[in-house]
């Protein structure tokens, strides 16, 4: 049996965000991360609220890869307000944050949770609809993605202008994120044709408009083309699943303290590589399926495998021209370190609950052995 669920109500354009006038609210609990609340763009939501006679409290101290230690500290508040609304404001971290705590404190009081509404302010994540929240563990460098239904928020408002004055850098890498998730939905083992509609738009939507939002990040049509492929993409995504090209991201971005998207973009091209089976007799599933993919951005070259390896290069110039790491020394980090950190890297990218779904079932080796490959590009 096959399902696509999809319970999340979605305003999308400019100015969407009037919709929350509509709503009931009475107490409102804002997660956001300081510099949301520094620079004014928490406006957005406290200028409603305050019109519409709502009580609210504000959690500014969402921070990048969320960590227990925060998340403790936001139930600790939520215990205290006890809000009927959550809203989310920020990138994927904030919103990852609210689900995580919304989640717990309605498992501690057995109670239906508050309604969760997300504003994200990134193109990136997909967060604002799916059922998982990546929390670290910074001692261990490991990160862990919370699986639960009831984490889907419930209102997502997609308005371009939270994206305005996102960086170049930020917007590039966060849009690679949301191309890779749509490649890895499209690849895996539980994709179904809704989630192939969804994949399958989000990636062109990114294809076409992410160079340009990189370029001018005041160009608010490709802006608002980029929210709506990142929501896409995570609708693909939160029943298909991903790959370990994202089980690979998490265990470096853990190690060493590095974008998320970043970490995706570097390790795509060889994901493909290996999940196409270069080097394996005969044209394998996933190959056919990346080769979906390559006709739908118009690549293509004399065979099947040919095709495939010209997307591939084709994906590391459309990288190049974002700006976005190509290869290892652009990383920043320490080779030595590096190779030393392969073993726990494989071990954690090996147990990742996205490799389950890799239309390639790797061992450990596989992965090691991809982590060298990503050392010596």
């Amino acid at each position: 049996m096959e399902e696509f669920i999809m319970n999340t109500k979605v305003y999308m354009g400019e100015g969407s965000c009037e919709k929350i006038y509509e709503f009931s609210i009475k107490r409102a609990f804002i997660f956001c991360d300081p510099f949301m609340q520094q620079s004014g763009k928490i406006e957005l939501v406290v200028k409603k609220l305050a019109d519409m006679h709502a009580e609210y409290r504000i959690f500014a101290e969402v921070v990048p890869d969320p960590d227990m230690t925060v998340i403790q500290k936001g139930l600790n508040q939520l215990n205290s307000f006890r809000p009927d609304t959550v809203f989310a404001l920020g990138g994927g971290s904030a919103i990852d944050t609210a689900k995580a705590v919304v989640h717990l404190y309605a498992k501690m009081h057995d109670i239906v949770r508050p309604h969760v509404v997300a504003l994200p302010t990134t193109s990136g994540t997909g967060s604002e609809v799916t059922a998982f929240a990546v929390i670290s563990d910074q001692e261990a460098g490991v990160k862990y993605p919370l699986i639960a239904s009831d984490m889907i928020p419930d209102v997502v408002f997609l308005d371009p202008k939270l994206t305005a004055t996102v960086p170049p850098a930020i917007t590039a890498d966060t849009g690679m994120d949301v191309f890779t998730h749509g490649l890895e939905a499209f690849v895996s083992t539980k994709a179904n044709d809704f989630t192939d509609a969804m994949a399958e738009k989000s990636i062109r939507t990114v294809w076409d408009y992410l160079e340009r939002c990189v370029t001018n990040g005041g160009d608010m049509d490709a802006r608002a083309h980029m929210h709506n492929a990142s929501c896409m993409a995570g609708m693909a995504f939160n029943v298909a699943s991903l790959g370990i090209c994202h089980s690979m991201a998490h265990a470096l971005g853990a190690q060493f303290h590095l974008p998320h998207g970043r970490c995706n973009a570097v390790l795509l091209p060889i994901i493909i590589e290996y999940n196409a089976g270069f080097e394996i007799p005969g044209e394998s599933d996933a190959l056919l399926r990346y080769l979906d993919i390559a006709r739908l951005l118009g690549i293509t070259a004399g065979t099947n495998k040919a095709t495939i390896h010209f997307m591939v290069r084709q994906i590391r110039d459309f990288m190049v021209r974002l700006g976005i790491p190509v290869h290892f020394k652009e990383l920043n980090i320490d080779g030595d370190d590096f190779l030393q950190s392969i073993d726990i890297m494989a071990e954690n990218a090996l147990k990742d609950r996205c490799t389950v779904t890799n239309p390639r079932v790797p061992s450990a080796e596989h992965i090691k052995q991809l982590y060298r490959k990503l050392y010596q590009s």
